[in-house]
């Protein structure tokens, strides 16, 4: 989970997140709000991701400054999940 988080958050393209479905959600405004573990046991779900998948809050009253911030600076909103999976992929990777 911390490898996913990382690689949601910290992998960039261009200043950009590198996975093209957080990118999409991010240009819209949304949070990356939680990981979730084994949540698509499917063959498909397991082969893709290893099982888990993200929820992408969107907060209305925060879009358009979550979009804002994220197209002009490139910062990410996320949750305190997300960020903690983050820091602990950062203090344990030699990257």
């Amino acid at each position: 989970m911390r490898l996913c988080a990382w690689y949601l958050y910290g992998e960039k393209h261009r200043g950009y997140a590198l996975n093209p479905v957080a990118n999409f959600h991010l240009q819209n405004g949304s949070v990356m709000w939680r990981i979730n573990w084994m949540a698509d046991t499917s063959p498909r779900g397991i082969a893709a991701s290893c099982g888990m998948m993200v929820n992408y809050r969107y907060f209305l009253e925060d879009t358009a400054s979550n979009s804002a911030a994220y197209l002009g600076s490139k910062q990410i909103k996320a949750s305190e999940q997300v960020l903690s999976l983050v820091s602990q992929f950062q203090q344990n990777s030699k990257l």
